[in-house]
């Protein structure tokens, strides 16, 4: 009976003018996931950046004297650069985990964090808001809102950094 049934529906859907592939629409299951929106695909590139800056300021924080710390806020300004990877991934949503900012700092071969000045931190924030409004006007307008906004944050970071 389910043989004869199967072997009937492709003459009921010619009759009713339908042919077989309108009966089933969607993705091909055996296609894979689609490719990600070109939106995501910008959100992971600004996270791992925002997770390379995260880096860099644990590096400085590692190995720079405990002065220059306290005298260029480098905690604070840390602080505020996981905030920032914290709304970004917030945007985030995907089954596959971006990799994760609490990785240790950059190393040298010999295994112990490499130095980072204050005049790399300085660039990297630079470069990082120059960046970020490169892409505003690539994404949807709450993306952009919010990368404006860290944009605006990196470069009042590059200037307390002395730039």
């Amino acid at each position: 009976m389910l043989a004869a049934s199967a072997a009937a529906l492709p003459v009921l859907l010619a009759a009713s003018g339908c042919r077989s592939s309108d009966a089933f629409t969607g993705p091909d299951p055996l296609a894979g996931p689609p490719s990600p929106a070109p939106d995501v695909l910008t959100l992971q590139a600004v996270i791992t950046a925002e997770q390379a800056l995260i880096r860099l300021y644990q590096a400085a924080i590692g190995t720079s004297a405990r002065a220059t710390v306290r005298e260029h806020g480098l905690e604070a300004l840390l602080t505020q650069h996981q905030s920032h990877l914290t709304r970004l991934r917030s945007w985030l949503i995907l089954p596959a985990p971006v990799p994760s900012a609490s990785a240790s700092p950059a190393a040298t071969p010999s295994g112990t964090p490499a130095a980072v000045s204050i005049a790399q931190l300085r660039a990297a924030e630079g470069a990082s808001a120059a960046s970020l409004l490169r892409r505003l006007a690539t994404v949807q307008p709450g993306l952009a809102q919010l990368f404006a906004s860290i944009a605006a944050s990196d470069a009042t970071h590059a200037m307390v950094l002395g730039g």
